[in-house]
Parts: structure tokens; sequence; C-alpha cells
């Protein structure tokens, strides 16, 4: 009986794992892993940037934006600028998360 109630319990404990790693997430999701692709977005977040100048500009270029231009970072740490994409002059913007957006 003793042996039973052992195996039991530890059928019951294998089976609560299996299902806490199961579950899904929703909502957000913040990758451990950044892509390597620019992502465009409507509105470059704030926040600290350790982006140097060049990275910055190598950001944008991998994006597909040429001629870029008057690359700065502003008080809330984007990097702004212009460049060209399409033959169109536009203004750019490059977050701390190496996201890129366009105006």
């Amino acid at each position: 009986m003793t042996v039973r109630v052992i195996l039991a319990c530890g059928a019951m404990l294998l089976a609560s794992g299996a299902v806490a790693q199961t579950a899904t997430h929703t909502g957000a999701h913040n990758p451990a892993v950044k892509a390597s692709a620019a992502a465009h977005v409507t509105a470059p977040a704030s926040g600290a940037n350790s982006f140097s100048e060049d990275q910055a500009r190598g950001r944008l270029t991998k994006a597909g934006y040429r001629s870029i231009s008057r690359l700065a970072k502003d008080k809330d740490g984007v990097w702004r600028g212009t460049g060209t994409r399409g033959g169109k002059t536009v203004h750019l913007g490059l977050d701390y998360k190496g996201n890129v957006s366009s105006r």
C-alpha cells in the first residue's frame, strides 16, 4: 500500500510540472534576443540610447535609408536625422531599442 501511495504522489508531481510548462503568454512580449532587422514603428520610444552615431547610421542604412545626414541624439535619447528612401527625403528616428521611425 505504501509503495502505491508513493508512486501516485510521484506521478502527480510529474504531471503538475508538465502542466506548468505548457502555459502560454499573451499580450506584449519582450523577446530575450532582439532580431537584427530594424522594426519600423510610428513613434520612437524615449530612453537612454547606447548606440554610437556610427551604429545608428548603420542601423538606418540596414533599414533601407540612404544619404543619412544631420544625425544627432535629442534630449529623449532618440537619434534623429534625415535620409532618403525610394527617392523621397524623410525625417528619421532611431530609439534605444533599435526601432526606426520615419515621417
